[in-house]
């Protein structure tokens, strides 16, 4: 502790928060869930690439945590809650602005187009017919490429397969 009381990060590390391994993954795992429930929700289909990577650098940093027995608890507590916060901003700053958005996200790409498949989109995507067809088929019942009006590969890499009018 410095003089005049007040506590600094390395006071912080020197507490011992939690006095077993069990404490400490009970501790860290309240803290990530408190902080998704603040951050939203967002089904695992509809993530984007950039909160695919933020998940992986958020569990590498309560691995540590949990590995350090409660030394760097609370640097790790605010480092996820930064990385949270930082995500939170920019889907903020996404909402109003779809050239950021665009940028960010990427733009959908229309693989199928009245019946045709798109090749070069396709191959560009890596994704085949065959994929198509099993998207139309759960999604609308259609069997055939020349059935679909528009099959889209969606930012989150989602297939939104929308039918001709005679195919319905």
């Amino acid at each position: 502790m410095q003089p005049g009381g007040k506590i600094t990060f390395a006071d912080l590390d020197l507490l011992q928060i939690a006095d077993s391994p069990e404490r400490v993954r009970d501790l860290v795992m309240d803290s990530i869930k408190s902080i998704f429930r603040i951050s939203g929700k967002r089904t695992l289909s509809q993530i984007t690439p950039y909160d695919f990577v933020l998940l992986l650098i958020i569990s590498e940093v309560v691995q540590q945590a949990m590995i350090a027995n409660g030394n760097s608890m609370v640097k790790e507590v605010l480092l996820v809650l930064t990385l949270v916060g930082m995500d939170i901003g920019i889907s903020h700053l996404k909402q109003p602005s779809e050239i950021l958005t665009m940028w960010l996200d990427s733009a959908p790409i229309i693989l199928v187009n009245n019946g045709r498949p798109m090749k070069e989109c396709m191959e560009k995507e890596r994704v085949n017919e065959t994929e198509i067809l099993q998207r139309a088929r759960e999604l609308q019942g259609l069997e055939r490429l020349d059935q679909i009006k528009y099959a889209i590969l969606e930012n989150s890499g989602g297939i939104t397969i929308v039918p001709k009018e005679e195919a319905k």
